[in-house]
Protein backbone atom coordinates (compact mmCIF):
# COMPACT_ATOMS: atom_id res chain seq x y z
CA UNK A 1 0.00 0.00 0.00
CA UNK A 2 1.32 3.42 -1.13
CA UNK A 3 2.11 6.11 1.95
CA UNK A 4 -0.26 8.14 0.21
CA UNK A 5 -3.31 6.69 0.64
CA UNK A 6 -2.54 5.76 4.61
CA UNK A 7 -2.69 9.34 5.72
CA UNK A 8 -5.58 11.25 7.45
CA UNK A 9 -7.00 14.30 6.32
CA UNK A 10 -5.34 16.77 8.75
CA UNK A 11 -2.33 15.75 7.15
CA UNK A 12 -3.66 16.17 3.88
CA UNK A 13 -4.37 19.95 4.64
CA UNK A 14 -1.20 20.07 4.81
CA UNK A 15 -0.50 20.06 0.86
CA UNK A 16 -3.26 22.27 0.08
CA UNK A 17 -2.05 25.64 -1.43
CA UNK A 18 1.40 24.20 -2.63
CA UNK A 19 2.52 23.17 -5.62
CA UNK A 20 3.28 19.47 -5.53
CA UNK A 21 4.60 16.97 -8.35
CA UNK A 22 1.83 14.06 -7.70
CA UNK A 23 3.52 10.31 -9.24
CA UNK A 24 0.98 8.40 -10.14
CA UNK A 25 0.53 4.67 -10.84
CA UNK A 26 2.91 4.08 -14.35
CA UNK A 27 5.15 6.39 -13.92
CA UNK A 28 2.45 9.38 -14.54
CA UNK A 29 3.75 12.79 -13.43
CA UNK A 30 1.44 15.68 -12.30
CA UNK A 31 2.33 18.82 -11.20
CA UNK A 32 0.31 21.80 -9.81
CA UNK A 33 -1.25 23.94 -7.30
CA UNK A 34 -3.38 21.51 -4.63
CA UNK A 35 -6.50 23.05 -4.12
CA UNK A 36 -7.96 20.44 -2.53
CA UNK A 37 -7.76 16.93 -0.86
CA UNK A 38 -10.89 14.52 -1.05
CA UNK A 39 -10.68 12.63 2.69
CA UNK A 40 -12.91 9.94 1.16
CA UNK A 41 -10.86 8.61 -1.49
CA UNK A 42 -7.75 10.57 -1.25
CA UNK A 43 -8.08 12.11 -4.61
CA UNK A 44 -6.17 15.24 -5.20
CA UNK A 45 -7.34 18.09 -7.16
CA UNK A 46 -4.48 20.53 -8.75
CA UNK A 47 -4.56 23.87 -10.85
CA UNK A 48 -2.42 25.25 -12.91
CA UNK A 49 -2.26 29.05 -14.14
CA UNK A 50 -2.13 29.26 -18.27
CA UNK A 51 -1.91 32.04 -20.38
CA UNK A 52 -4.61 34.76 -20.88
CA UNK A 53 -6.14 33.75 -17.33
CA UNK A 54 -6.87 30.13 -18.34
CA UNK A 55 -6.74 27.64 -15.53
CA UNK A 56 -6.04 23.93 -15.91
CA UNK A 57 -8.17 21.36 -13.65
CA UNK A 58 -6.58 17.54 -12.76
CA UNK A 59 -7.76 15.35 -10.47
CA UNK A 60 -5.57 12.64 -9.63
CA UNK A 61 -7.00 9.77 -7.97
CA UNK A 62 -6.24 8.55 -4.76
CA UNK A 63 -5.73 5.24 -5.49
CA UNK A 64 -3.24 5.47 -7.87
CA UNK A 65 -0.88 7.87 -6.57
CA UNK A 66 2.40 6.58 -5.43
CA UNK A 67 3.89 9.63 -4.03
CA UNK A 68 3.74 13.79 -3.57
CA UNK A 69 6.72 16.05 -2.97
CA UNK A 70 6.36 19.50 -2.78
CA UNK A 71 7.80 21.84 -5.10
CA UNK A 72 6.52 25.13 -3.47
CA UNK A 73 5.58 26.30 -0.09
CA UNK A 74 4.66 30.04 -1.19
CA UNK A 75 1.03 29.80 -0.42
CA UNK A 76 0.36 33.61 0.07
CA UNK A 77 -0.71 34.63 -3.09
CA UNK A 78 -1.55 31.93 -4.73
CA UNK A 79 -3.91 30.84 -2.03
CA UNK A 80 -6.29 33.80 -2.53
CA UNK A 81 -6.39 32.89 -6.42
CA UNK A 82 -7.19 29.13 -6.11
CA UNK A 83 -9.87 30.34 -3.67
CA UNK A 84 -11.32 33.01 -5.91
CA UNK A 85 -11.65 30.30 -8.56
CA UNK A 86 -14.72 28.53 -7.39
CA UNK A 87 -16.18 31.12 -5.78
CA UNK A 88 -19.39 33.41 -7.20
CA UNK A 89 -18.13 36.96 -8.29
CA UNK A 90 -20.54 38.32 -5.07
CA UNK A 91 -18.71 35.83 -2.64
CA UNK A 92 -18.04 37.87 0.88
CA UNK A 93 -14.24 38.25 1.90
CA UNK A 94 -13.00 38.51 5.13
CA UNK A 95 -9.89 39.99 6.38
CA UNK A 96 -7.62 38.15 9.00
CA UNK A 97 -9.34 40.06 11.99
CA UNK A 98 -12.83 39.19 11.17
CA UNK A 99 -11.67 35.38 10.48
CA UNK A 100 -10.14 35.42 13.30
CA UNK A 101 -12.92 37.10 15.35
CA UNK A 102 -15.52 34.22 13.71
CA UNK A 103 -12.95 31.18 14.69
CA UNK A 104 -12.98 32.18 18.38
CA UNK A 105 -16.68 32.59 18.46
CA UNK A 106 -17.31 29.19 16.61
CA UNK A 107 -14.44 27.85 19.23
CA UNK A 108 -16.47 29.37 21.89
CA UNK A 109 -20.06 28.06 20.64
CA UNK A 110 -19.03 24.94 20.07
CA UNK A 111 -16.95 24.36 23.90
CA UNK A 112 -20.77 26.11 25.35
CA UNK A 113 -22.14 23.30 23.85
CA UNK A 114 -19.85 20.48 25.03
CA UNK A 115 -18.42 19.90 21.58
CA UNK A 116 -14.23 19.35 21.90
CA UNK A 117 -12.71 21.13 19.49
CA UNK A 118 -9.04 22.21 18.96
CA UNK A 119 -6.71 24.58 16.24
CA UNK A 120 -4.77 22.62 14.13
CA UNK A 121 -2.92 23.57 10.76
CA UNK A 122 0.43 25.37 10.68
CA UNK A 123 -1.08 28.87 11.13
CA UNK A 124 -3.86 26.93 13.60
CA UNK A 125 -6.22 28.54 10.99
CA UNK A 126 -8.39 25.16 10.91
CA UNK A 127 -10.59 23.92 13.75
CA UNK A 128 -10.72 20.32 14.43
CA UNK A 129 -13.77 18.49 16.16
CA UNK A 130 -13.47 15.64 17.97
CA UNK A 131 -10.53 14.63 15.21
CA UNK A 132 -13.22 13.81 12.48
CA UNK A 133 -14.44 16.60 11.08
CA UNK A 134 -12.55 20.32 10.21
CA UNK A 135 -13.59 23.65 9.85
CA UNK A 136 -12.03 25.71 7.42
CA UNK A 137 -12.14 29.82 7.01
CA UNK A 138 -14.76 31.42 7.06
CA UNK A 139 -16.50 29.32 9.15
CA UNK A 140 -19.35 28.71 7.81
CA UNK A 141 -21.57 25.04 7.64
CA UNK A 142 -20.64 24.48 4.32
CA UNK A 143 -16.60 24.74 5.49
CA UNK A 144 -16.94 21.62 7.24
CA UNK A 145 -15.61 18.21 6.18
CA UNK A 146 -15.86 14.61 7.77
CA UNK A 147 -16.16 11.20 6.48
CA UNK A 148 -19.17 11.01 8.71
CA UNK A 149 -22.21 12.36 7.29
CA UNK A 150 -24.14 12.20 11.48
CA UNK A 151 -21.38 14.39 12.68
CA UNK A 152 -21.35 16.48 9.66
CA UNK A 153 -25.21 17.13 9.64
CA UNK A 154 -25.21 17.54 13.66
CA UNK A 155 -22.14 20.31 13.54
CA UNK A 156 -23.56 22.28 10.94
CA UNK A 157 -27.23 22.61 12.32
CA UNK A 158 -25.28 23.29 15.70
CA UNK A 159 -22.94 25.94 13.54
CA UNK A 160 -26.16 27.46 12.01
CA UNK A 161 -27.44 27.98 15.11
CA UNK A 162 -24.79 29.75 16.16
CA UNK A 163 -26.60 33.40 17.75
CA UNK A 164 -23.35 35.38 15.92
CA UNK A 165 -23.08 33.51 12.69
CA UNK A 166 -24.55 35.76 10.21
CA UNK A 167 -26.22 32.33 8.76
CA UNK A 168 -28.53 32.59 11.95
CA UNK A 169 -29.69 35.98 10.78
CA UNK A 170 -30.94 34.58 7.50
Amino acid sequence: MNEWITKKPLEWQEYVNKEVKVTADEKNTFQGWVFTVDPVSASIVLVNFLDAGKVSVVTVMGHAIQSVEVMNEDANHTAERLSALFKPANARSYSKDELEQRKSSLKSWLEKNLIPVTEQGSQREVLCVAGVLTISPPYCPEDCNSSNEIILSRVQSLIKCNPTCEHHKN
